[in-house]
């Protein structure tokens, strides 16, 4: 992990420095939450300066106030606004840095003090029946055996597990029961959970890599020996090509299978935005739809909040619209 950007050293720098190192080492923070931490604390630090404050018992509400107003009022280089969502981040972030000052005695605002932002419902979208049929309708246009059976076990894994692409990109071989057909992947905040593979996944896996010859200890990895390469093709359709690749068996990267989804999404006709989080949500929203409850959705998703899983609850609803013509003024 890069060390943080090196910064004037008034107090409050100083307790963001020891908060980052904190969260590294005592906290095991990942080192992307990190990163988030650092930019967003001293984006803070940077306009509570402006306000003449540069120690943490200096920080009160209306401080506060005035930096929410800053994020909500923030424009970008590009003329873009601070979702909300990512405002809430930067709130977050601060939060967490009052409640370890808190921790550690040092005099400042009371975290609990700070609200966040309600967010609007989320409107989470994700791949109907017939969409699903043509996109795995659409792997029998890759001419290529050995990348069509990887494409296979893919599109296959995510929608059968719910898995995120970080997940995904991380599996090794020796990870994956195909047998039992299950394996665990280490999920947000480091926490390990159990998947498991639907048949045709597990058999699609096990087909894939008979196949393969190399030994890679990744579960899926690129061939551009093989055929074109997904980026190939990708440039070939007149997309921009970002990774290079020198013909050596290669782990595939996200931004590899996000490309991988979005060729055969354009082969299926489907014009709407199809990513690897599309199948996550699609996993989730045919588990509902079949009668899963929501919190072994939840287990099985690695939410951490049954907040974050409610997202979903417009699946549960839809059942709602018989109700009254059902039930309603029935004598």
């Amino acid at each position: 992990m890069d060390t943080p950007t090196q910064r004037s050293r008034n107090p409050l720098d100083k307790y963001i420095q020891e908060f980052l190192e904190y969260c590294e080492i005592e906290k095991n923070k990942s080192d992307k939450t990190i990163r988030n931490y650092d930019h967003y604390l001293h984006r803070f630090a940077a306009f509570a300066g402006e306000e003449s404050c540069t120690h943490p018992k200096q920080i009160n509400l209306e401080l506060v106030r005035k930096y929410r107003l800053f994020l909500n009022r923030y424009v970008n280089d590009k003329g873009d606004r601070l979702k909300l969502i990512t405002q809430n981040y930067h709130v977050i972030a601060l939060r967490a840095f009052l409640k370890y000052l808190s921790k550690h005695d040092v005099e400042t605002l009371a975290p609990e003090k700070i609200e966040l932002a309600k967010n609007p419902s989320r409107q989470v979208e994700s791949l109907e029946g017939d969409e699903l049929s043509r996109i795995f309708k659409a792997l029998e246009q890759e001419p290529e055996e050995l990348l069509r059976l990887r494409d296979k076990a893919i599109l296959l894994t995510l929608f059968s597990t719910g898995v995120r692409i970080s997940e995904l990109t991380s599996l090794k071989q020796q990870m994956v029961n195909t047998d039992r057909a299950e394996f665990t992947v280490r999920g947000k905040g480091d926490k390990l959970r159990l998947v498991f593979l639907s048949p045709d996944a597990a058999a699609a896996i096990k087909a894939y890599l008979k196949k393969r010859t190399d030994n890679h200890p990744g579960l899926f990895i690129a061939h551009s020996k093989v055929g074109k390469s997904v980026e190939a093709e990708i440039t070939a359709q007149g997309f921009k090509r970002s990774e290079k690749n020198d013909g050596k068996a290669v782990g595939l990267s996200a931004r590899s299978i996000q490309r991988l989804i979005h060729k055969y999404a354009m082969l299926a006709g489907i014009t709407h935005k199809v990513s690897p989080h599309t199948f996550r949500h699609s996993f989730a929203t045919d588990l509902l739809r079949n009668g899963a409850d929501i919190r072994s959705v939840q287990t099985m998703l690695g939410h951490a909040s049954i907040t974050t899983t409610q997202i979903y609850t417009h699946v549960t609803t839809e059942g709602l619209r018989e109700v009254p013509q059902k039930f309603h003024a029935k004598k």
